[in-house]
């Protein structure tokens, strides 16, 4: 069995890149399907779909990274020959301990950060749901989660973290000299908005806004921060109301142009706007940035500032490591353990008819009134020759090499002593 993975992520490819590749939720089954079918005998496969990376892993007979890699160019749009130098390739157990570093923040842009493991275990989900998850790379996936596990119980990766909400607080915290006086703006209502929302509201800021397409679920998040909430049509209208907006959605197309923000400052006099724009795609044109009263920053500009608390963490990294390098041993252990799952079904099958012909013969003795004793001898002698036929059969072949061969294989099955 076969294991390989191929990816872009934040170290990898620029942001709009990525962007191209980020596939949405209630996508993640059609494409899926599309994969497999593209690939050779429809091998396992699951997606992983984040701000950072987008990752496709498979198991099957054998790799097939070519295949996958033009699937994914396709799906993107853009050639495999553009989209190669952009993406990482691994297989088997390189691709178990990717996955397993992945679980576990080790290859997060904020180390240790803890969002991803629930994102890769919806991944997981998403790939059972589209019946695409079979049992190795569900083994893979469920190993991965434990590790992960073990190491935020066990390590201190984890500690004092500076997340993708803490880094936008402080970002605005240097261009605002009191946040109390700021009113905020959320575009959004995921799970990205609601920490962005509850780090911002801890700061306790003038007013706190939510827009989105569904008022119900604005309403759901704006009802724990005593928030206001508005549709996201109306967001236009009443952008220059607000001195701080933070957007992440699933929309595949910009929802704040820079038109909007050209009136929105008109209608400030120029007063500074703070934007932090987390989607990918983006939910903000990236012209928006060169407007001289606009402080606009995107996932990948919030890079150094996560960077910044990685020192402290350096330690725990060598013991996480560890963790993960004795999981992917483990699991790499099952893998080879699973190729010999056949020939054990076959030797079972084999030895069991030999005994339920040796059975039969010996209950048709019995019905005859043969001795009880003559009987269980024959059934004892016809079992064994069963058994050692093959092996007396290679001991007397023809090629010295092969009986050598045979011989040896012998003494270590049959002639072993106990232990």
């Amino acid at each position: 069995m076969a294991v390989w993975a191929l990816g872009i992520n934040h170290t990898t490819a620029p942001l709009d890149l990525r962007g191209r590749f980020a596939f949405a939720v209630d996508m993640i089954e059609p494409h899926l399907q599309g994969l497999r079918q593209s690939l050779p005998q429809a091998p396992e496969a699951a997606i992983v779909s984040t701000c950072n990376r987008t990752e496709i892993y498979c198991a099957g007979d054998a790799s097939h990274l070519e295949h996958t890699l033009d699937w994914l160019a396709k799906s993107g749009g853009v050639s495999v020959q553009s989209l190669r130098s952009h993406t990482y390739s691994l297989t088997d157990d390189q691709a178990a301990r990717h996955a397993f570093r992945v679980a576990s923040g080790l290859d997060s842009m904020v180390l240790g950060e803890p969002q991803i493991l629930g994102q890769l275990k919806d991944a997981v989900r998403a790939a059972d749901a589209a019946g695409a998850l079979g049992s190795t790379l569900s083994q893979m996936f469920q190993r991965s989660f434990a590790v992960a596990k073990e190491v935020r119980s066990s390590t201190e990766i984890g500690a004092h973290s500076i997340s993708m909400a803490a880094a936008a607080v402080r970002l605005a915290g240097q261009l605002f000299e009191d946040l109390g006086q700021v009113k905020v703006l959320f575009v959004g209502a995921g799970e990205m908005i609601d920490l962005c929302a509850t780090h911002f509201a801890a700061k306790t800021p003038k007013s706190l806004t939510i827009a989105n397409r569904t008022l119900e679920r604005g309403e759901k998040l704006a009802g724990r921060f005593g928030a206001e909430v508005m549709h996201l049509a109306d967001l236009p209208e009443r952008l220059h109301e607000f001195d701080a907006v933070i957007s992440c959605t699933a929309s595949t197309l910009p929802i704040i142009g820079l038109g909007a923000v050209e009136r929105a400052l008109k209608k400030r006099k120029r007063r500074p706007m703070f934007m932090v724009d987390l989607a990918v795609p983006r939910d903000i044109e990236p012209e928006v940035k060169r407007l001289g009263d606009v402080y606009l920053y995107t996932v990948d500009d919030l890079a150094g500032v996560v960077q910044t608390a990685q020192a402290s963490r350096q330690a725990a990294v060598a013991q996480a490591e560890a963790i993960v390098d004795a999981g992917v041993q483990s699991f790499m252990h099952w893998v080879d353990q699973r190729s010999s799952v056949p020939l054990i079904q076959q030797l079972k099958a084999q030895s069991d008819a030999w005994r339920a012909g040796e059975l039969a013969r010996a209950r048709k003795a019995l019905a005859k009134g043969e001795d009880v004793d003559t009987v269980l001898e024959a059934l004892s002698k016809g079992l064994t020759q069963k058994m050692l036929h093959g092996a007396f059969a290679e001991l007397h072949g023809a090629d010295a090499s092969s009986r050598q061969r045979a011989s040896h294989a012998i003494e270590h099955f049959f002639l072993r002593k106990e232990r």
